[in-house]
């Protein structure tokens, strides 16, 4: 794809389908779980200070409105589903069950939050599906709620926290990604994460605006984690997402990434290939939040240098609020047919839909 400017101009892309690749359906309160909980941890819930998980990784501005709709499935046909030609959504639920130090504690909470997406979200709308919760501070639980969920209509994703106890290439991690890459599904790394442990490479910031700032570090680190640990080399079907990383922050990192790689790439003899074709291979990138420059001709020279039609994913991140509009600063200048491949074609092969 050439970088001028001539893609779909006035004509924008309405009319083609969409297909979501993250929704967020928010637990509204800790009552909406208590169905889905056993005896023991309703208790727990109605008689001790225990009100769920405790942290969030996004600020109240970004959510439209201070309080949760009345029916919050209805609201997303009503803003997204429908407004906007959605085929196929998946759901991110992003309930901090890695901010629980109790292991049986955010095990339960998991559990619950799937059960309440099956039961209120993916059996009301046939065109949702869904990403699993766990608890992903303790991989072998991680395991036993994959393996408990796994064969459910609409679950077609595992929703890992881009911050995290340990780098998720870590050994620590490998029975993880076997039971991913067994059960055929997507591992979607997501914005966010409450591990206990600072947020940047230097320590605890001041305001949580430089957490937000900071939060592609912890994406890039992810990424060249998991490629030079040869997790993809162990599992070489294995399907991962990176969810709100934004994406024009990639070109420059696989640049530095092979260049090192070829400089010391005996300390990891399994990684045979540039890093790069792992990445292109292997991942994919939404395309919110838009962290556009505001030369569109700029836009698609970094599209360019992904080097593949096929990383980019739809993505409007409802109901969270961004800058970037992903119609006017992006699907509108890119040739047409890769518009309509970034607008659904992508997800739907990447998904299985």
């Amino acid at each position: 794809m050439g970088s001028e400017v001539t893609g779909l101009g006035d004509a924008a892309a309405v009319g083609w389908e969409r297909v979501d690749c993250d929704l967020h359906n928010e637990v509204p309160r800790i009552e909406s779980l208590l169905p889905y909980l056993s005896e023991h941890w309703v208790e727990q819930v109605k008689t001790t200070v225990f009100r769920g998980a405790p942290d969030t990784a996004y600020p109240p501005a970004l959510f439209r409105e201070p309080a949760m709709p009345a029916d919050p499935l209805a609201r997303l046909r009503e803003e997204v589903l429908d407004r906007d030609r959605v085929t196929a959504g998946i759901l991110n639920c992003t309930y901090a069950v890695d901010s629980l130090h109790n292991p049986d504690q955010a095990a339960a909470m998991a559990r619950a939050v799937n059960d309440w997406q099956s039961a209120e979200w993916l059996a009301c709308d046939r065109r949702l599906r869904a990403s699993i919760v766990v608890p992903s501070q303790v991989p072998a639980l991680a395991v036993e709620e994959i393996e408990r969920v796994a064969g459910r209509p609409g679950f077609v994703q595992v929703l890992l926290p881009a911050r995290a106890h340990h780098p998720y290439g870590s050994r620590l991690f490998h029975p993880l990604w076997e039971a991913i890459a067994a059960h055929g599904l997507v591992a979607g790394i997501h914005f966010g994460g409450a591990p206990g442990n600072p947020p940047t490479p230097v320590g605890w910031p001041s305001y949580h605006y430089e957490t937000y700032v900071g939060m592609a570090l912890a994406f890039a680190a992810q990424l060249s984690s998991l490629v030079s640990e040869g997790v993809f080399d162990l599992h070489p079907d294995l399907r991962v997402t990176l969810i709100e990383s934004g994406f024009t922050w990639l070109p420059s990192h696989l640049w530095r990434f092979d260049k090192e790689w070829k400089n010391l790439r005996r300390l990891v003899p399994w990684v045979r290939r540039p890093p790069s074709d792992y990445v292109r291979r292997h991942v994919r990138l939404t395309v919110q939040p838009l962290d556009a420059p505001g030369d569109p001709r700029q836009l698609l020279e970094l599209v360019d240098q992904l080097e593949s039609d096929e990383m980019l994913l739809y993505a409007s991140d409802y109901p969270h609020r961004h800058a970037g509009d992903v119609e006017a600063d992006l699907l509108r200048h890119l040739p047409p047919a890769l518009a309509e491949r970034v607008c659904s074609a992508n997800a739907r092969e990447w998904y299985r839909l």
